[in-house]
């Protein structure tokens, strides 16, 4: 979930801080060409004011300099030209000139020199130029008039260049854009830490959740920081495990109580069975039939508290060599595999892992019994240890008649048999109690089907502890 919230955190606040830049960008440019026009406007003006008394001619070329306030303009605009580079002029409305520097600067037909000087004519003194950015190479030009009795004799016009104002646009930007990182980055750390407060109890409470739908039912959400509504959020699913591990504590010591106090009531029923047998010729179907689902009662009674122990006891796990206690189960099953016909082997090489020893003991007896169970005769049953990544294998594959689909999905549910199988002895509780025993110490329980036919049973359990 970090991982989704933090980019949009970080795109929001990249938005903002583009928002807030980009105009401050903008102005600090603006700001740095209004500084160079007042600059040139206050230049303009002043050699319009020396300009103005000059006496002389306007013709198509330059006049004589006979008038000493001429030659003092021409002196004054040869050195601001020499010191700051700008070239300046002083033009007659009929664009010849009064005084220039350079010497061979004249005014140009078109282009913005022209346009400002056009505009100054009609007595309006430049005051907008166009924004130059730091990426142009524009020049910037600046026109003032000259008036003597309310009329516009001349146009003083500078053209500046923009080198080290451009400069100075992009040092402003670099300081822009540094901050701009550094209030990233410090927003960056922001969000990390912001996220990781909010997310704490979610990444708590998502772990408890695990742990309990594991089995470990006695998991709960440690105190955390976080927002007020998901510590709420985390004292109410506390309440909640609370709750649902009482009522799965009253079902487990229902079910055992219950299996417990009808076992004495059926085994008098039981005893009163055989004696009234006594009493009945011998072969009475009737008495026959009675016994044998007394006696299939009690198997559901014993299997329904082992099932109850099985759910509430707790895993004593160590380290074990499952290949040798899995060879011993084969050992221990091949009599009983014999007499039915089929045969049992095993490939049982050394493998270690951590379960408990008695209970996987218990598992491989109820799947191995199962195989030989359903296998028919001259059928077999092949017992496999392997290890795989972080979990080791036991694999008992059958030859029997293996179930469908539908039916696969069902296998291992309490009490489910399948139609095909209902002549079997058994209660349907087997398998369902050896998840549970599995579960308590974190291994599993699977099926599937066995390409040669048959059923393919893998118990697993855990490497490492």
């Amino acid at each position: 979930m970090r991982t989704r919230l933090l980019p949009l955190l970080i795109v929001l606040m990249a938005a903002v801080l583009l928002a807030l830049g980009v105009p401050l960008a903008v102005s600090v440019a603006a700001a740095q060409q209004q500084k160079v026009v007042v600059d040139r406007i206050d230049d303009t003006a002043r050699f319009a004011a020396l300009a103005q008394f000059v006496d002389g001619t306007p013709s198509a070329s330059r006049p004589t300099r006979t008038d000493d306030r001429q030659e003092t303009l021409h002196r004054e605009l040869i050195s601001y030209y020499e010191v700051y580079g700008i070239r300046a002029g002083v033009f007659y409305r009929n664009a010849s000139s009064m005084a220039n520097a350079p010497d061979d600067w004249v005014l140009p037909k078109t282009g913005e020199v022209r346009a400002a000087y056009d505009e100054a004519l009609l007595s309006r003194r430049s005051h907008d130029p166009q924004q130059v950015w730091p990426w142009q190479r524009n020049r910037l030009v600046v026109a003032s008039p000259v008036i003597r009795d309310g009329d516009v004799v001349a146009v003083v016009v500078t053209d500046s260049p923009t080198g080290p104002m451009r400069s100075r646009t992009l040092r402003g930007w670099l300081f822009i854009g540094a901050g701009e990182i550094a209030a990233m980055l410090l927003a960056v750390g922001a969000a990390l830490r912001l996220t990781g407060w909010v997310l704490l109890p979610v990444r708590v409470l998502d772990a408890t959740t695990h742990a309990i739908a594991s089995g470990r039912l006695k998991s709960r959400v440690a105190a955390a920081g976080g927002p007020p509504e998901l510590r709420r959020l985390a004292h109410a699913f506390n309440e909640m495990a609370d709750n649902v591990e009482e009522v799965l504590e009253q079902q487990r010591a229902f079910v055992a109580d219950a299996s417990h106090q009808l076992r004495n009531p059926l085994a008098a029923l039981l005893l009163r069975i055989e004696l009234l047998a006594l009493e009945l010729p011998e072969g009475n179907e009737e008495i026959a039939s009675v016994r044998t689902e007394g006696k299939r009662l009690a198997t559901v009674l014993d299997d329904l508290l082992d099932l109850a122990l099985a759910e509430h006891a707790e895993a004593d796990l160590m380290l074990t060599d499952i290949g040798r206690l899995a060879a011993e189960r084969v050992a221990a099953w091949a009599p009983a595999a014999a007499a039915r016909g089929v045969r049992l082997s095993g490939q049982c090489p050394a493998t270690t892992a951590w379960a408990d020893p008695i209970t996987l003991s218990s598992a491989l007896d109820a799947v191995i019994d199962n195989a030989v169970k359903f296998t028919p005769d001259g059928g077999s049953v092949e017992v496999d240890v392997a290890a795989e990544g972080d979990v080791s294998k036991v694999v008992v594959t059958d030859t029997g008649p293996g179930l469908t689909d539908e039916e696969l999905a069902r296998v291992g549910d309490r009490f489910w048999r399948s139609g095909r199988h209902q002549n079997v002895k058994g209660s349907g509780l087997g398998l369902s109690i050896t998840r549970s025993l599995l579960s308590a110490g974190g291994g599993s329980l699977s099926y599937e089907h066995h390409e040669a036919g048959g059923l393919r049973v893998t118990v697993s359990v855990p490497r490492s502890g």
